[in-house]
């Protein structure tokens, strides 16, 4: 069985789609606010 050194695994790839998906997640949560701001001005 191979030995494995803590913390000596890559994970710039993880940390990297890990940024883009809180990027992803922060623009959806916004254009989902300013939805419901828009809902609630025009009473739709």
């Amino acid at each position: 069985m191979a030995e494995h050194e803590h913390g000596s695994m890559d994970i710039e790839p993880n940390e990297k789609t890990f940024e883009g998906f809180v990027k992803v997640a922060v623009r959806v949560a916004i254009f989902s606010i300013g939805v419901l701001i828009f809902l609630a001005i025009f009473n739709s």
